[in-house]
């Protein structure tokens, strides 16, 4: 991310810090392969672990399915020249996520995570039979999206809204009456928990067998993730949200994003 400023940034951490105490994930993009020499997909392995300053790379992904089986039988050679901990795919639907898993398990190698866009706006990673398939094959799902980039944190509303021009405003601006009405309904369900509207839907996708992948930019971000794990919601709580949910009716489908079917 940032054209590779993002490791840049964490590699500067990780050589001032113990790195058995991190588990480091970062991602091959199709789109970029071309900047790459040889097997694209070593090469950019490469130089990530480069920059991160680092001997081996505990989750590498497959960003996107362009151009898929192509860059799973890359990641195969990529993986017998290097210590992966374990390989993921992102934004992959179900028949791609098998496609892929089949050509690693011919090596001898498997899936171990699957990264996609799942929320209480979004759920086709499950409806798609995604989530079923992952716990069926001992696959950990990454959910990222959990808040929709605050959308579903309280912070934003009709009196609020997100801040003019930015890619937030044009994905949910149209919205806010309806995100509006949802959050007040979430923050019904966090006062019976003694928590804040945004830690619900994080709760939520930790109580669907999922690991959300939480955007921060404040401490108290991290803090208030890490205290959602402490909460339990009940099947009626987590009926409740998701049938409110569906009846905002909410399109949170992004430009690089399809629906899982």
């Amino acid at each position: 991310y940032g054209m590779g400023k993002s490791e840049e940034v964490l590699g500067e951490f990780l050589r001032t810090s113990n790195r058995e105490d991190f588990i480091i994930s970062t991602k091959f993009t199709p789109q970029l392969a071309e900047m790459f020499e040889g097997n694209n997909v070593t090469s950019m392995y490469e130089n990530s672990a480069e920059i991160l300053g680092v001997e081996d790379i505990d989750i590498f992904w497959i960003h996107n399915p362009v151009d898929a089986p192509k860059w799973t039988e890359k990641l195969v050679e990529t993986a017998k020249e290097h210590e992966i901990g374990m390989i993921g795919v992102s934004n992959h639907n179900l028949a791609e996520i098998k496609q892929a898993n089949e050509i690693l398990n011919e090596a001898g190698l498997k899936i171990g995570a699957v990264q996609n866009h799942y929320s209480l706006l979004n759920r086709s990673s499950e409806d798609s039979g995604i989530l079923e398939y992952c716990r069926e094959n001992d696959i950990i799902f990454f959910s990222y999206m959990v808040l929709e980039q605050g959308a579903l944190s309280g912070k934003y509303d009709t009196a609020h809204p997100f801040p003019e021009g930015s890619d937030r405003a044009n994905a949910y601006g149209d919205s806010l009456a309806e995100i509006e009405e949802l959050n007040k309904a979430i923050a019904e369900i966090a006062k019976n928990h003694e928590a804040k509207v945004a830690q619900l839907p994080i709760a939520w996708a930790i109580a669907k067998g999922t690991l959300p992948i939480i955007g921060a930019t404040k401490v108290h971000h991290v803090e208030d993730a890490a205290d959602a794990i402490k909460i339990e919601l009940s099947d009626d709580e987590i009926k409740k949200m998701e049938e409110l949910s569906d009846k905002a009716n909410i399109n949170t489908v992004r430009i690089w994003e399809k629906e899982m079917k």
